[in-house]
């Protein structure tokens, strides 16, 4: 039986765990009604078809409120590991560290909800280690899709955890510093209780490639080309869109920016020294004017994102690109599961205006994944040596694949949690002991609301079943005195029985309905009401095979 005052260390995943994206993590230090905690990384994910209205996605930290919480520590500047900070911070208050480029991004984020002056951002240097009693957390330089990615050392009283955030192994990274392998072959030889890691990629054998590598195939495909070019990449990729520049400037071509993400991480990665020797970017108005031959558009929305560049530039309504005949667009992405449709949409309108597209699949060297594959996950345990392995940032399927891949090479023991699984990673053998409350919340008219909210099912009923407006009037009595108004949101008519035949229809079944209330119930508007939907209900399910939202207004005169 576990003695209430005995300290543990425990490990708490509420986002990132059973999905992929909007990472949330805690780490706990004391006895189970005394814990200390810090929390790594606080990010969001996007909204889908299944979420209508609903851009944002953020993990929910209810348990985490009120706790004592020492500090809140980003190992990068991907929005699923800070993008939540703005809508979470009220929830959690403890300062945040980081280091240089990601606390720029932190900044602007932290101005975008009027919170710079009341947080404490603390910058950190690579390398550099913060210590919150009784934690110490070092940083360590790791590589990935972004600048300055790092891993987290995490030592404490009864042992030190590898958190490896995201990352690979580039020996060519093109902008920042290689993996930091002694630094990590050295906490291996001290010894890592624990390797909390990265599942992205656990399927795919061998490396995921180097930047340095697509440096190379981009600058091959770009030089030769005649007429206009647009790279679609994502913003975050400080070193492909430098291997883009660098591209454009090779075959004598000058770049503009297309998106906001563009110039929002070119001045982040500028103010720490990088992307300092290339060409001025072309303004807006010199984009307009500017030869065919001689630009590079670096453009936003390569996931075919509604209003991010790309997808204005295809519909013809970007203020300054214009993309057809003989010109050419390239995708250096990948397409991020869900994303399919869009994107294949963004393209066949692209290509309907006369452009060549380029995408990984026919030319595979223009794009690298930014997580690690197989043989680099080897790499990780050989170099860290941790006793045990928990896997994480990746949806079920990967979370287990990867324990079977530690267990393969020797890892004593291994825990795949779920977001809100609890695992004690010390004293004793590592194990669940714990589920607390975990889930999500959307950001929805810029409010953050429950997960099974009412207003997002209602908006979901009615995205699939329609709507049905009816309005009349009733005298004190509940004699009708009015037509019945009837208007419908989304449902069909068709030849043979046009919609407003239908509705008439639908009219005589409500006054039917109302007629047919006696007494008490036609004093109360709820009782109406009641009536009317399941009369509509019944009467939509005959007609469309549908039941949609009825929604009633009862006058009274």
């Amino acid at each position: 039986m576990t003695n209430e005052t005995q300290n543990e260390l425990v490990f708490l995943p509420l986002g990132g765990s059973n999905e992929v994206g909007m990472n949330l993590n805690a780490y706990g230090f004391g006895p189970e009604h005394d814990r200390k905690w810090i929390i790594v990384d606080v990010g969001v994910t996007f909204g889908d078809q299944s979420t209508p209205g609903v851009d944002v996605i953020v993990p929910d930290p209810s348990f985490l409120e009120g706790e004592e919480i020492l500090g809140i520590v980003l190992t990068h500047a991907h929005e699923d590991h800070i993008g939540a900070l703005g809508w979470l911070f009220d929830r959690i208050k403890a300062p945040l560290y980081a280091t240089p480029f990601t606390a720029f991004l932190i900044r602007e984020k932290l101005r975008d909800h009027n919170l710079a002056e009341e947080v404490e951002l603390n910058e950190i240097a690579l390398g550099g280690t913060v210590n919150l009693d009784p934690f110490e957390v070092t940083y360590v330089t790791i590589t990935h899709s972004i600048a300055e990615p790092n891993g987290l050392a995490i030592k404490t009283p009864l042992g030190t955890v590898l958190h490896t955030g995201d990352w690979k192994i580039d020996d060519e990274p093109v902008v920042g510093e290689k993996t930091d392998v002694a630094a990590i072959t050295k906490l291996g030889d001290e010894g890592v209780l624990a390797m909390v890691c990265d599942s992205t990629n656990v399927f795919v054998e061998g490396t995921a490639g180097s930047e340095g590598d697509v440096a190379k195939h981009l600058a091959d495909l770009i030089v030769p080309l005649k007429g206009r070019v647009a790279v679609g990449c994502f913003a975050s990729n400080v070193a492909r869109m430098d291997s883009v520049i660098r591209a454009a400037e090779a075959a004598g071509r000058r770049v503009a920016l297309a998106g906001r993400s563009m110039h929002r991480i070119t001045a982040a990665a500028k103010s720490v020294g990088m992307l300092s020797d290339v060409q001025p970017f072309l303004s807006e108005e010199e984009a307009k004017i500017w030869p065919a031959d001689k630009i590079l558009y670096l453009c936003t929305g390569s996931q075919g994102e509604a209003r991010a560049a790309l997808s204005r530039v295809a519909e013809g309504t970007h203020p300054f690109i214009k993309l057809g005949q003989g010109d050419h667009c390239i995708f250096s992405s990948r397409v991020i599961p869900g994303n399919e449709l869009p994107i294949a949409r963004l393209q066949d309108k692209l290509a309907d205006r006369g452009v060549k597209i380029y995408t990984e699949r026919g030319y595979p060297g223009i794009h690298v994944s930014g997580h690690p594959c197989r043989d680099e996950l080897r790499q990780m345990y050989a170099w860290a040596r941790p006793k045990i392995a928990v896997p994480t940032h990746g949806q079920r399927r990967h979370l287990i694949e990867h324990g079977h891949l530690a267990k393969s090479i020797g890892i004593e023991q291994v825990v795949t949690p779920r977001n809100g699984d609890m695992v004690r990673l010390a004293p004793g053998f590592a194990e669940i002991i714990d589920e607390v409350p975990a889930g999500r919340l959307f950001v929805d008219g810029g409010i953050l609301v429950e997960e099974q909210g009412e207003a997002l099912r209602e908006r979901r009923h009615a995205a699939s079943n329609g709507m049905l407006i009816v309005a009349f009037a009733l005298d004190r009595r509940g004699k009708m005195v009015s037509d019945i108004d009837i208007r419908s949101v989304g449902l069909p008519g068709n030849t043979d029985r046009p919609l407003e035949e239908v509705l008439d229809h639908l009219a005589e079944r409500v006054e039917d309905t109302v007629r047919g209330l006696k007494g008490e119930a036609l004093e109360d508007e709820i009782v109406i009401e009641q009536a009317v939907a399941r009369t509509l209900k019944k009467a939509s399910q005959k007609v469309w095979g549908r039941r949609p939202i009825v929604e009633t207004v009862v006058l009274r005169l």
